[in-house]
């Protein structure tokens, strides 16, 4: 009797990433070279959780040049069966029972998390193992990797974050204002500082400056305090570039303040319909006004216009080796883990190692505040800084900027040059 050949499925969950189609085709490639048989699921795993297969047949012919192509064949969803067991049962038994053996999943950390507990719940009474490999897709680049080696679409996202920076700092020159653009990043400040340093931006600020939640108005401080310090340098324009997960360290009172912000079933802040550019860009007007400033001031988010370009040739060479890596190491028995690329080898790392002990959850990359990188990349930003207030002459300038004496100065802002 001949042997069943082997079934790989290949789903997509979380946001969208420059490089998504490349990993879908290479595993395609390489499994159908095998004689294996490769099924597409879409939406991540959403359909899977009420039991039903939404998927297609994928073939050689069918994906050979998707891979320069953004967006995702598969479409995605962020739908997490993890927080139902009954949904985590239908997954694995929807697999199973469409004769599933092998599973590839790309995604960030939500879907490492999801994959990690769908090779678990495989193992639980079932005569059938299903063997996975993740693979790691976000712009975010917080997955735990180790440290310098990327997640796949965090190069495109980053070089076209930058060159949109890039014509808003001609803009910001030409008009004479001021571009406050917030960077996507749910909880890690990689992609905003990527594109700040790269675009030569005027200041950058991630969440990972800040130990705890800080109010509003010190933001607000932080950024009238590069102001004032360009007007000091006889310009009266410049990029802020401000990282979407610092709204996590802003205190709730003062975003509880926000008329626009709403709550979910649970109470709790909806962080994700904060319009946190307009924030900021309020912020920042209303410091400005109580010392009698103006500035021309314009928001702009980034984010949406980069998770579906077609990734760059870092990240289509980058994923295709990621999906050759996926199928080499399931091929070959393994399961129960995220492949990377590390010093020109295929490494992969078991799921169970990405969890944080304390919390279960996949662990976050932070930006390394205290590395090479970022204090260049501090180097470069124009913001205050402590020799600012503690040379007398330079103190006595911005002072008269500001409009204020040069002890009120020192006071105001004090704080956010780190005195």
């Amino acid at each position: 009797m001949t042997p069943q050949r082997p079934l790989l499925a290949i789903l997509c969950g979380g946001g969208p990433a420059p490089g998504i189609n490349s990993v879908i085709s290479a595993v395609t490639i390489e499994a159908r070279k095998h004689g294996w048989e490769v099924l597409g699921i879409y939406d991540g795993f959403s359909h899977l959780a009420k039991g039903v297969l939404e998927a297609t047949p994928l073939t050689i012919d069918g994906v050979s040049r998707i891979h320069t192509e953004g967006g995702s064949l598969l479409r995605v969803s962020r739908h997490n069966p993890t927080t139902r067991p009954e949904e985590m049962t239908r997954t694995v038994d929807t697999l199973l029972e469409a004769g599933v053996t092998h599973l590839v999943t790309i995604g960030g950390d939500d879907t490492a998390f999801t994959a990690s507990r769908v090779a678990q719940e495989a193992l639980k009474g079932r005569s059938t193992l299903l063997r996975v490999a993740h693979v790691p897709k976000t712009i975010d680049n917080d997955l735990p990797l180790p440290e310098g080696i990327p997640t796949f679409g965090f190069e495109t996202a980053r070089s076209l974050g930058a060159r949109l920076v890039s014509n808003l700092m001609v803009d910001a020159k030409t008009t004479g204002r001021w571009y406050i653009c917030v960077a996507m990043g749910r909880v890690a400040g990689h992609l905003a500082l990527g594109i700040g340093k790269s675009a030569g931006a005027t200041v950058t600020v991630i969440p990972e400056e800040f130990s705890g939640r800080i109010p509003l108005r010190h933001l607000g401080d932080l950024l009238v305090g590069s102001i004032v310090k360009r007007v000091v340098a006889g310009r009266n324009y410049g990029v802020a570039v401000v990282a979407e997960g610092l709204i996590e360290k802003i205190r709730v009172e003062d975003l509880e303040a926000i008329d626009s912000i709403e709550r979910d079933e649970h109470g709790h802040l909806r962080y994700a319909e904060v319009n946190f550019s307009d924030v900021v860009r309020r912020q920042v007007a209303s410091s400005l006004k109580e010392l009698g400033l103006k500035a021309t001031l314009t928001d702009k988010e980034i984010g949406y216009e980069v998770r579906c370009a077609p990734p760059n040739a870092f990240d289509v060479e980058y994923t295709r080796n990621l999906g050759f890596g996926a199928f080499e190491y399931l091929r070959q028995g393994g399961t129960h883990a995220m492949v990377t690329i590390q010093n020109n080898r295929i490494v992969p790392i078991p799921l169970e190692d990405l969890l944080d002990p304390a919390t279960g959850k996949t662990q976050i990359r932070r930006v390394n505040v205290e590395s090479v990188q970022y204090r260049i990349a501090r180097e470069y930003m124009i913001r205050l800084e402590r020799e600012d207030l503690a040379d007398p002459e330079k103190l006595a300038a911005l002072a008269k900027a500001a409009r204020m004496e040069p002890g009120d100065f020192a006071a105001r802002f004090g704080p956010v040059a780190g005195i």
